[in-house]
């Protein structure tokens, strides 16, 4: 249960650089909220790599190489998920893109990613 609630720790961590970096974009650079999206989602999600391989899971010793391959391959799909699900909320549902990433990240915080992170990226 510990490392649940760490994993959670260090992806409410990395939300926090995915948001700041996803609302700079779109507030002060006027950038479409997906790409800011992503933008933030590589920040986030190095973040959260970073804390997930030495805080929450003691992986430091192991492979780096190999860590970061099946990080990437994690990742991926949670860059997909993530915009699948932002585009929905604010595409098809009109809901602002803060809140539809908002949603958006808890479901995927609370299912996909600590499910990938635990049984496959850090296993």
């Amino acid at each position: 249960m510990i490392t649940f609630f760490r994993v959670q720790a260090a992806s409410i961590l990395g939300s926090m650089a995915d948001y700041l970096t996803t609302i700079i974009l779109v507030e002060l650079f006027h950038c479409w909220y997906l790409i800011a999206n992503l933008a933030g989602n590589i920040c986030g999600g190095s973040l959260q790599f970073i804390l997930s391989r030495n805080w929450v899971f003691h992986a430091d010793k192991g492979k780096t190489g190999i860590q970061t391959i099946k990080f990437i391959v994690f990742f991926s799909g949670n860059i997909f998920l993530s915009a699948a699900g932002i585009y929905f909320f604010t595409h098809y549902l009109r809901i602002n893109y803060i809140i539809s990433k908002t949603l958006t990240s808890v479901l995927l915080g609370i299912s996909y990613n600590y499910i990938m992170l635990k049984k496959f990226v850090f296993a």
